[in-house]
């Protein structure tokens, strides 16, 4: 079946609906089964958590991971509509103690897609473990038993648990605290009904919290401009004190302050960054690779240290986690597309717990008479970015986009200044810098440019459009940059 082609990062992903569906009844039961087999191989409890997002094909495919597990002598925990963190969290749970969980959904992709996480209570699968499993669906492996499905309200040992880390830190709850929340019609609004109208908090402005798979209102993303835009129009048409953007499943989140302030990319790692260097001074960072370099400054000048390593949420994570174990404290890994781990939360990128950190933090410098974006008054943004992809073609795109790289590299050493990069070319011009790398899976060359000055975003993709013509490349995007 190759069903390795449907493994993307540490994820499975496919078309799920529609035309040229690739993410089969039959490879959701393949696939699960494959799962159950490899956990019994790691001596994990045949206990598995199951839920989805809001997508229209996410009760169905939970019902077949289910059934399939069952058949595989597992004791099923279905937890229907919830979130992605939450599953994970179905192993920490003495109620449940799960082996392993697995959660259907494609983030903040189209519609017609969807695709399955995994969990150990180890975290989620490493991209070798998860082609292991794919291997063994290709080989039908799976074990026969009898197994059983329990069906509850399993999300609500979740928001027990986060209530109670609000309720730690804030002992009198959140009465009297105005907060919207945009759960982009995802899985995330539970997070108000749930969580926050509980402790007292004013929710009744928030917006898209009923799951819509269709996504009718803006994309379930917290780096979207359009997602963005909306939450902070509605945090100011109804003058809340604090806004808080979910993608689909719950993963990545992104805030906004009560006069509308859109905190999210680098904004978003420099606050959490702030934060956190106070309670563990002296460590580290660990980013993706595209971050600016006002964040690098803006991390030094509160004694912490800023690592760039490859995008990709497992990436940052295994990063920071292989710090951690060589005694250097690293109490973040964080992308700039919203996903953040942290180490006093078994790694696992929640976009609530995210939500929670800051929310706490607002409320105490609200009783200060402060904004929370007042800890990055100091951050130097730059004054243009953008972000185009080259598009390879031919069976031979992966050589391209090698070679294009190579010759990016060597014009760079030769006519301005590299930074250090686990991946890509990060190359420093007069004007800011521009990054290059190769896109795991897809056949594109992302190309991300950031200036310092105004109309530096220009001379850079003029400069490149200039270099990069000889390669016969597609370099629409670069051009319209540098005709702006």
């Amino acid at each position: 079946m190759n069903y390795l082609a449907l493994k993307s990062g540490t994820d499975v992903r496919g078309t799920a609906m529609g035309e040229n569906v690739n993410l089969t009844v039959q490879a959701v039961a393949d696939i699960a089964s494959a799962f159950a087999f490899w956990l019994k191989e790691q001596g994990m409890p045949l206990r598995v958590a199951v839920g989805h997002d809001s997508r229209l094909t996410g009760e169905m495919l939970t019902d077949v991971a289910a059934n399939a597990l069952r058949d595989s002598g597992c004791e099923v925990f279905d937890c229907g509509l919830c979130s992605t963190p939450s599953i994970f969290m179905m192993t920490k749970f003495d109620a449940t103690n799960c082996g392993g969980g697995i959660m259907i959904t494609a983030s903040h992709h189209p519609s017609d897609k969807n695709g399955l996480k995994f969990f150990t209570t180890n975290g989620g699968l490493s991209s070798s473990q998860l082609t292991t499993v794919l291997t063994y669906a290709d080989e039908g492996k799976k074990l026969c038993g009898e197994g059983k499905i329990n069906k509850g309200d399993y999300l609500g040992l979740y928001c027990d648990e986060i209530k109670r880390i609000i309720l730690a830190e804030l002992p009198d709850g959140l009465d009297g605290y105005k907060i919207v929340v945009d759960a982009g019609s995802g899985a995330g609004g539970f997070f108000a009904s749930r969580i926050l109208a509980p402790l007292g908090a004013d929710v009744s402005g928030s917006q898209f919290l009923a799951p819509d798979g269709r996504f009718p209102f803006h994309q379930p993303n917290p780096e979207n401009k359009d997602a963005m835009a909306s939450i902070s129009a509605r945090v100011k048409e109804v003058k809340a004190d604090f806004g808080i953007i979910f993608d689909t499943d719950v993963d990545r989140s992104a805030v906004v302050t009560s006069s509308g302030v859109e905190i999210n990319r680098n904004r978003l790692i420099a606050l959490i960054s702030d934060i956190l260097l106070k309670e563990y001074p002296d460590s580290y960072i660990v980013t993706d690779s595209v971050t600016s370099d006002g964040l690098a400054d803006f991390i030094a000048s509160r004694g912490g240290h800023h690592i760039r390593y490859k995008r990709g949420y497992r990436n940052v994570i295994d990063f920071a986690v292989g710090l951690n174990a060589e005694g250097k404290c690293a109490p973040l890994a964080i992308e700039t597309s919203g996903h953040a781990a942290f180490k006093e939360n078994y790694f696992l990128d929640d976009g609530a717990y995210l939500a929670v950190k800051l929310l706490i933090n607002a409320v105490k410098l609200k009783k200060q008479g402060k904004e929370i974006d007042s800890l990055i008054s100091d951050l130097v943004m730059p004054v243009e970015e953008a972000e185009v992809r080259i598009k390879l073609v031919g069976d031979d795109w992966k050589d391209k986009g090698k070679a294009v790289l190579s010759a990016l590299e060597q014009w760079g050493k030769e006519k301005f200044n590299l930074s250090s990069s686990y991946e890509g070319v990060r190359v420093n011009t007069q004007q800011g810098f521009f990054m290059a790398r190769m896109s795991v899976h897809d056949p594109i060359i992302p190309i991300n440019i950031e200036s310092k000055v105004e109309g530096g975003l220009k001379e850079m993709a003029a400069m490149l459009c200039d270099f990069l013509a000889p390669f016969g490349i597609d370099l629409d995007g670069i051009k319209k940059l540098a005709t702006k």
